[in-house]
């Protein structure tokens, strides 16, 4: 199974350009309202280090991401500590191989990626996100915005992941 680690590094870029659109035009002034910010408060930050910082986070989970959508990779995890596996030798490495000439490009589409990427941002993020707005005693709005970009982030992100890598 040949990876290309250069599709993490564009997949690691959706957040930012969806980012930029959901909390620009689409809900940027209501996500500003639920937040109480102004934008006379966002003024001021260091950019450069919110966008290199979000960006290693993004790759982050653009590397989490490919494990959630390439089902192969179950297969790569099972048998990587096999003798000989990583020097490319060995029956598991021979299985391995002959596993992926056969099967290797089963459920490998854009919108396997998406189906996976949707159920990751609605089973694991929006979870995550409420637990955190009870607490922070957050609206349903702000929840339903965040989640949202969430949800069409991983959507994204897993169906260039699981087409391209």
């Amino acid at each position: 199974m040949e990876m290309n680690f250069y599709v993490l590094l564009l997949a690691a870029l959706v957040p930012m350009i969806i980012g930029f659109v959901w909390y620009g035009p689409l809900f940027g002034n209501a996500w500003m309202k639920e937040m109480n910010f102004t934008k006379e408060s966002l003024e001021g930050q260091n950019m450069i280090k919110i966008f290199v910082l979000s960006y290693i986070f993004s790759l982050l989970i653009a590397f989490f991401l490919q494990y959630i959508v390439i089902h192969q990779m179950g297969l790569f995890q099972t048998l990587i500590n096999e003798p000989g596996f990583n020097e490319q030798t060995g029956e598991a490495y021979s299985y391995f191989e002959d596993f992926i000439a056969n099967y290797g490009d089963r459920f490998r589409t854009f919108g396997h990626g998406v189906i996976h990427g949707v159920m990751s941002g609605l089973i694991f993020v929006l979870p995550v996100l409420s637990i955190i707005a009870m607490f922070e005693k957050k609206s349903f709005k702000y929840v339903a915005i965040n989640a949202g970009y969430w949800i069409v982030t991983l959507a994204l992100m897993g169906g260039i992941i699981c087409q391209w890598f």
